[in-house]
């Protein structure tokens, strides 16, 4: 599938999404921090189909500052959640092209995944269909919005460490 000039390959997209799940499950957080735009947003809906995180509560929705601060304390020694670290694996369906934006200058890939997190003998198992929206930066391919649709949102969880 052919693109225009100011939007990205489809295939660098989909590589760039494959290569977003490996970069989390081995921990380099501060690269995937990078992965964002400058007004980049990790965002996870409370229920399914919601509008958007500003004006509902959402599970996750953190612009890039909440994301440092996040990864920050889990990358100190002393962060006491973290006594004992907290690991994570994300298994990838095949992500495909959702949409071409050509006005928002943005492909929009949807990926479903199940996404497992483990700390000492604690698992959980997340079924999601990531919507990862890219857009072509000078400084390459960047995310202006990663949003994780849980199978089942309004579940009860245990605490989420890393990011699904």
């Amino acid at each position: 599938m052919a693109t225009p000039a100011n939007l990205p390959a489809v295939d660098d997209a989909l590589a760039f999404v494959v290569n977003e799940a490996r970069t989390l499950d081995e921990k380099r957080l501060d690269d995937w921090y990078e992965m964002f735009t400058e007004d980049g947003i990790y965002w996870m809906p409370l229920t399914r189909d919601q509008p958007d995180g500003v004006n509902h509560q959402s599970l996750f929705y953190e612009d890039r500052l909440l994301l440092k601060v996040r990864i920050e304390r889990l990358k100190n020694p002393r962060s006491f959640s973290q006594n004992i670290p907290s690991h994570c694996h994300h298994v990838l369906q095949q992500p495909a092209v959702e949409r071409i934006d050509e006005v928002a200058r943005e492909v929009v890939i949807r990926t479903p995944f199940l996404y497992l997190e483990t700390q000492r003998d604690t698992q959980i198992v997340l079924g999601a269909t990531a919507y990862h929206h890219l857009v072509l930066t000078d400084g390459g391919l960047r995310m202006r919005l990663k949003k994780v649709d849980l199978v089942n949102p309004d579940a009860g969880f245990g605490s989420i460490q890393l990011f699904p």
